[in-house]
């Protein structure tokens, strides 16, 4: 072939392409959970929950991955849990002064637990009986009582109402007083509230005696209900749904166990007040019951067990022990019944309270 035609086609063939100088963009890489059959669907929901959690553990997008898929349930989270040691809340982390910022516990709990705080306000909550038996052994004024208690229901009421409405006032609310709150409180109305309408109550229409046992047994008798109630309550019978004879409801969550504790320190409380602090007061003035007169009271009733003049007959130990039979039977009751959203700060001490003052009124009236 001559050369001349050979340099012709080389310049009519077609010039190669240049590449560019500049290299194109890498191309974004997305990744999708491919359609599994039906019957692996428990697999693919938690298959999808771990790259979820993995998403965040680096700086890969992942695309298609439902932060909760529809139809997941309860036991499958909990698998997932156990599938993803590396999935980390914000309960197991915590501050390390040293290194990055963050760090976790070898065992994988946090390093500092959340206080509870159910014992200070058991102490708060007791704390009250021995306050109330200061102001009536001193002779301190019913009258005044209530009015400062009445005086601080009008500030706490309304800061309550304002909590519940307003979430920037809660927060400061509960970071205040907060910790002496149950969950439960913290989306209803504050325990304190009916605590405090339950004591000014009983202090208004009851007699003082009768009045400070209901408190007592609102502070202390609760108190060791709810106490033994969980340290004990699964080793004895729950309660009967009703009260047997009178056919009460009673809360299907109060044990035998709280309801000994509860009669037990009420009629301890009866005893110990109508015994020996009541006289304290004036010098026993104005009681309902005395160590020497008992409840004067003379009845053919209660002469046929013995009593020839009725509880006044049974003054000393044998009237003491009744009026603390009865008042831990009414305690143990009180405190057990169900009567539905009503707070027991309310109803215990009014129930506990009327039924010993009734107790008195039927002696009375058996004359």
């Amino acid at each position: 072939m001559p050369a001349s035609d050979t340099a012709a086609d080389l310049q009519t063939a077609t010039p190669r392409r240049r590449r560019p100088s500049q290299s194109s963009p890498s191309p974004i890489i997305a990744f999708a959970a491919s359609p599994l059959p039906t019957e692996a669907k428990g697999v693919k929901d938690i298959t999808q929950q771990v790259i979820k959690s993995l998403e965040g553990l680096g700086h890969i997008d992942f695309v298609g991955v439902p932060g909760r898929m529809v139809g997941i349930d309860e036991q499958s989270e909990a698998v997932l849990e156990d599938a993803t040691p590396l999935r980390r809340t914000e309960s197991e982390i915590t501050k390390h002064p040293h290194g990055n910022g963050h760090v976790k516990t070898p065992n994988g709990a946090a390093a500092q637990k959340k206080i509870d705080w159910e014992i200070p306000r058991k102490l708060l909550h007791s704390s009250i009986g021995f306050f109330t038996l200061y102001l009536y052994v001193f002779d301190g004024s019913i009258r005044n009582t209530v009015l400062i208690l009445w005086s601080a229901l009008a500030i706490i009421v309304p800061a309550d109402l304002i909590r519940l409405r307003y979430p920037g006032f809660e927060r400061l609310y509960e970071r205040a007083v907060g910790f002496l709150m149950r969950e439960s409180e913290k989306k209803s109305s504050n325990g304190v509230i009916w605590y405090i309408l339950g004591v000014n109550t009983v202090l208004t229409f009851y007699p003082p005696d009768v009045a400070v046992v209901a408190i007592l047994i609102l502070s202390w008798a609760d108190t060791a209900a709810s106490t033994f109630g969980r340290m004990f309550g699964r080793l004895t019978p729950p309660l009967p749904r009703r009260l047997p004879l009178l056919g009460l409801p009673l809360a299907p969550r109060k044990s035998l166990a709280g309801f000994i504790a509860a009669s037990l320190i009420g009629a301890c409380v009866a005893i110990a007040f109508w015994g020996w602090i009541a006289p304290l007061r004036n010098n026993g003035v104005d009681l309902l019951w005395t160590w020497q007169g008992g409840v004067s009271a003379t009845s053919s009733l209660l002469k046929w067990f013995g009593m020839s003049s009725g509880l006044g007959g049974a003054s000393g130990w044998t009237g003491l022990g009744i009026i603390g039979l009865v008042s831990g039977l009414v305690s143990g009751v009180a405190e057990a019944l169900d009567l539905g959203p009503v707070d027991d700060n309310l109803t215990l001490p009014i129930i506990s309270g009327g039924c010993i003052l009734a107790f008195f009124k039927l002696i009375a009236a058996l004359s």
